[in-house]
């Protein structure tokens, strides 16, 4: 490939690249967060965010298998004291967290994860929150399917600037 080819190529893939990394609040609902005790099952310290899943039990005991990402990049966390092997240690499957989250715009067992605590109340993660230290958390431990948005909540979906 010759070097104008390559410029070429680069000058229209850059700003689409630039425009594929978005804010949270474009796919979860940010202003609604929610706690909920959860077991741990798997935790990846992997860019662009840590992905994790985790079983929550309802008050009428049927478990729910959630999927989610952090906050915050492994950038973030390493600043923070964070590292592949504190994560494996510390969240490890098995481990009783309590989790704030924001459930995905879609609905469905699919959140952004803004912070964790142990059970003994440490905090163990906290990812950044948009535009200060938003909403205060609703507790939805045990209330099947946690927090949902609502029809009204998926309609007013931020709009990229």
């Amino acid at each position: 490939m010759t070097i104008r080819r390559l410029v070429i190529v680069l000058s229209l893939l850059i700003p689409t690249l630039a425009l594929a990394h978005h804010g949270s609040a474009i796919s979860y609902d940010t202003e609604h967060q929610w706690t909920t005790w959860a077991t741990i099952t798997t935790f990846n310290y992997k860019n662009p965010h840590p992905s994790l899943t985790w079983d929550r039990t309802t008050k009428d005991g049927k478990v729910e298998h959630w999927v989610g990402e952090s906050g915050a990049a492994p950038s973030t966390l390493t600043r923070a004291g964070w590292s592949p092997q504190r994560a494996a240690e510390e969240l490890k499957p098995g481990t009783k967290v309590k989790l704030w989250l924001s459930t995905a715009r879609v609905g469905g067992m699919s959140a952004i994860v803004r912070r964790i605590e142990n059970d003994k109340g440490q905090q163990l993660l906290a990812g950044p929150v948009e535009g200060g230290p938003g909403p205060k958390a609703e507790d939805f431990d045990g209330v099947p399917m946690g927090r949902q948005p609502s029809e009204e909540d998926k309609k007013n979906v931020p709009r990229p600037e």
